[in-house]
């Protein structure tokens, strides 16, 4: 900190006087602080010459003429003069200033210019602390202006890393505190407050008689809404509306995406909403004139509603300002308050895809449905599956209740009955059993891979849909070097105790009237029964629970997977869960988990290459629907029953009963001599039986629950043959040159998500040469995996902040991944040049 007493003072100037060369130093003390002490300095080489203000000639004839060999200190105890009364001012050019007020000193130090030495001076209480005084010096400004030296005080007093008003005016806007801002309190006491309010106006246009915190947010959050709303605001509204509404909208932009403010801003933006009734003013305004606005939480709620009661309409065209209700949510869940309300905006886009189903149709032989179910069915189920799991995530879905009887009306009616009724009618190609036939499992993927280590993990009721969710996650991850799914027709009934029997090696099955199985005369009900069946055929085979071997130590999986034989995992999340009445409305939430584990347990495996070979399968899938079945729905059998299930009959003679299917039940298991006969409801509906509840069912024949799946995956044993990339952009404008406040940048994602391309999130932002942000930040969802390029195009919207430019400087375009703020993946040089500053676009 430069402060001197009288003895660094005297020691400071005998280090200017020393040397052999003649030397001159001016000092003005301008306060007159030191002309009582001038002549006990103890000068060691150097003489005292007294100036007053009516002997400058004498002493500039003196200096240049008696004496033009001695060092002398000329000592003013007055303010330097203008240059039109300084007849010394070229002597003093070629001598050497001196100051010992903390200002002068404070202003040499730092190399501040002499014309800004009563800014220091007028806020020379700040440097009366040493650590304050260190902050300051450490902003390393280069270039001092008035309004520079006033943002770095501030920004040292908000304790900022660096000077930035942008920052300043965040801090104080984020004080929460009762009473008096804190920060425009320690403002007050460097005479700051006024230079704030200043610094307000000239970045915000913000001005008042009496400026205050509240009516700066007014003002900031009703020039953002009125920039993006296509309506005319309340009149009352228009002395908050700012004419820098760039500079507003760059900040308030800046502030929402940074995760520091997020929570600051909600609550600014609520108390903005609360202040100026937000909510009734806009659901007076057209629904299509508010889409584009982000700054405040009801919003979403008002398009929310809106899309809800189109799709509880069954108005699935509805759209605003050309976009369709599928494309405002997937925008929506990008905004600020949108992506708080994701789950919402999830649940929506799938239910305006399910809602589509009225034009479904299912025709064709086995062969072509159960084709048509691998490529394109399945996902039915699966948005059906996403649909519940997102909306019982919500705190509160009744909210919701015409719309989810309406998706629950469509899906059942208008896919399951639809589908089932022509899938069981073709259910007769018995070749085709042959060939794809769940008891063939072992013998056609198993035993045929040769006698390498084999990992087959059977999850319960791993119904076709979540399997291929599953095998999309093992896609994408860089172990995997290749991932297939196909599908098996299972065993009917489709139940465990038919389905597990059916995976293992053997020659027969016997079933008893009461689905009790033995394999080759053996019994196979639990784990160590099954692995006695294994090792007959393999003796290094083994079998364990998934529970019991999921979380063992690295050398304890090593050591148990260190043979070369078999290894058989039982798995069981969402049958345990679904067979429960009072937990099977949580089967889709027991779907993520089971994908989640099966998914982590290969990687794991993978990753310290215990094993290369994977085969994911199921017993049997399964049917759920949320509503509960009527009594109508449930269809009573007549005697003759040898066992019964809510989906199934095990009989010795085919039901008569209308809206029942009846299949040879030899054929599903490869005995083809067995007379018995299954019986299935068609459609969703069930038999009368008692236990168990009545939304997830299995043992039926509709695809859902006979299609099991078969997931293969090769993990790598080496180096990555393939790197796993995140989707890389590319700028498609041709950008050199920026004439404008708001400019339009096109980016396009160079290549398709796939199974070596996963989705990436990128933030793009214009910033000055010294990486200062200049424009609001855009946000780039690089997740399409549409094959046409014109598909995966990205038009994001910047706004500049209204200031001067320099049309000679260099600015950049810079765009950064979301998990890499230090290395832009693009950074373009662009010129910037403005006619004049003003809110107009294109």
């Amino acid at each position: 900190m430069p402060e001197m007493n009288l003895n660094q003072i005297t020691n400071k100037l005998n280090g200017l006087f020393a040397g052999d060369s003649r030397k001159l130093v001016f000092w003005y003390d301008t306060n007159a602080e030191f002309v009582d002490e001038i002549d006990t300095l103890g000068l060691a080489n150097a003489s005292v010459l007294r100036l007053e203000p009516d002997n400058q000639f004498y002493v500039k004839y003196y200096l240049e003429c008696e004496d033009t060999a001695g060092n002398y200190l000329v000592y003013a105890p007055f303010a330097k003069p203008g240059i039109r009364d300084n007849h010394l001012w070229d002597t003093i050019k070629y001598s050497t200033e001196f100051f010992a007020d903390r200002a002068s000193l404070l202003r040499v130090d730092l190399g501040i210019p002499e014309n800004l030495k009563p800014v220091i001076q007028k806020h020379i209480k700040f440097f009366g602390n040493k650590e304050r005084a260190e902050k300051f010096y450490k902003c390393e400004i280069t270039h001092y202006t008035r309004s520079g030296i006033e943002v770095a005080l501030m920004s040292v007093l908000c304790k900022l890393k660096a000077p930035s008003f942008d920052e300043v005016a965040r801090a104080v806007l984020c004080d929460d505190t009762d009473g008096e801002n804190k920060y425009l309190a320690e403002f007050a006491k460097y005479e700051l407050v006024e230079s704030f309010w200043t610094h307000c106006e000239q970045n915000f246009a913000y001005v008042a008689d009496a400026p205050s915190v509240k009516k700066l947010i007014l003002t900031l959050f009703v020039t953002y809404a009125a920039k993006s709303i296509r309506a005319d605001l309340p009149k009352e509204w228009n002395p908050l509306i700012s004419a820098k509404s760039g500079n507003i909208v760059v900040f308030l932009e800046n502030m929402m995406n940074n995760v520091l403010y997020q929570e600051r801003f909600d609550a600014l933006s609520d108390s903005v909403a609360q202040e100026l009734q937000v909510q009734k003013v806009l659901y007076a305004l057209p629904i299509e004139n508010i889409v584009d606005c982000d700054c405040f939480a009801c919003l979403d709620d008002m398009l929310i509603d809106w899309m809800a009661e189109r799709l509880a309409d069954e108005n699935t065209v509805a759209k605003l300002n050309g976009k369709s209700i599928g494309e405002i949510a997937a925008e929506r869940t990008y905004t600020h308050f949108g992506a708080k309300q994701s789950d919402t905006y999830q649940m929506l886009i799938l239910a305006d895809k399910l809602l589509a189903l009225a034009g479904y149709r299912c025709e064709g032989d086995c062969a072509a449905i159960m084709k048509q179910y691998q490529s394109a069915d399945f996902q039915i189920d699966t948005n059906y599956r996403k649909f519940y799991l997102y909306l019982d995530r919500l705190p509160a879905p009744e909210r919701f209740e015409a719309l989810r009887q309406l998706v629950e009306n469509t899906y059942t009616n208008k896919y399951l009955n639809v589908q089932s009724a022509a899938w069981n009618d073709a259910l007769t190609d018995y070749d085709l059993f042959k060939a794809n036939c769940q008891h063939r499992f072992y013998s056609r993927f198993v035993s045929a891979g040769g006698r390498s280590k084999t990992v087959v993990i059977i999850s319960d009721a791993l119904r076709y849909e979540v399997a291929a969710e599953l095998a999309d996650r093992l896609r994408g991850n860089e172990n995997c070097a290749e991932v297939t799914r196909k599908a098996m027709i299972g065993v009917l009934p489709s139940i465990t105790k038919l389905g597990m029997p059916s995976l293992l090696p053997h020659k027969n099955l016997e079933v008893s009237d009461e689905l009790n199985v033995t394999v080759d005369g053996l019994p196979c009900d639990d784990t160590r029964q099954r692995e006695a069946i294994l090792k007959k055929d393999d003796p290094t085979s083994r079998c364990f629970q998934f529970d019991a071997i999921r979380n063992l130590s690295h050398d304890a999986t090593y050591n148990l997977f260190k043979g070369t034989g078999v290894y058989y995992i039982y798995h069981n999340q969402v049958d345990t869960r679904g067979d429960k009445p009072n937990t099977e409305n949580e089967v889709f939430v027991a779907c993520e988990e089971a994908i989640q584990e099966i998914y982590d347990f290969i990687i794991k495996l993978a990753r310290n290459k215990i094993a290369t070979h994977y085969i994911i399968t199921a017993d049997h899938g399964f049917l759920y629907k949320r509503d509960k079945l009527q009594e109508s729905d449930k269809i009573s059998l007549k005697e003759g029953v040898l066992s019964l299930g809510k989906r199934y009959a095990l009989a010795g003679r085919a039901s008569e009963i209308e809206g029942v299917r009846n299949f040879p039940f030899g054929h599903f298991i490869g005995a083809y001599k067995d007379k018995r006969v299954v019986s299935t409801p068609l459609g969703s509906d069930i038999f009368k039986s008692p236990g168990g509840g009545s939304n997830y069912v299995h043992g039926g024949s509709s695809p859902q629950e006979l299609l099991v799946p078969v997931v293969e995956a090769t993990t790598r044993t080496g180096r990555l043959k393939k790197e796993i990339q995140a989707a890389p952009i590319a700028l498609v404008s041709l950008l050199n040159k920026v004439t404008n406040l708001i400019a339009a940048v096109e980016f396009i994602q160079s290549e398709p998500v796939s199974d070596t391309v996963k989705p990436a999130t990128y933030h793009a932002s214009f910033v000055d040469a010294e990486g200062n942000a200049i424009s609001n930040e855009g946000l780039i969802a690089a997740d399409k995996a549409d094959s046409d390029s014109t598909k995966r195009i990205f038009r994001v919207k910047f706004r500049f902040k209204d200031m001067s430019y320099d049309r000679a400087a260099k600015y950049y375009l810079t765009v950064y991944a979301a998990d890499d703020d230090i290395t832009p993946v693009i950074k373009r040089e662009i010129r910037i040049d403005m006619a004049f500053s003003a809110d107009f676009g294109f």
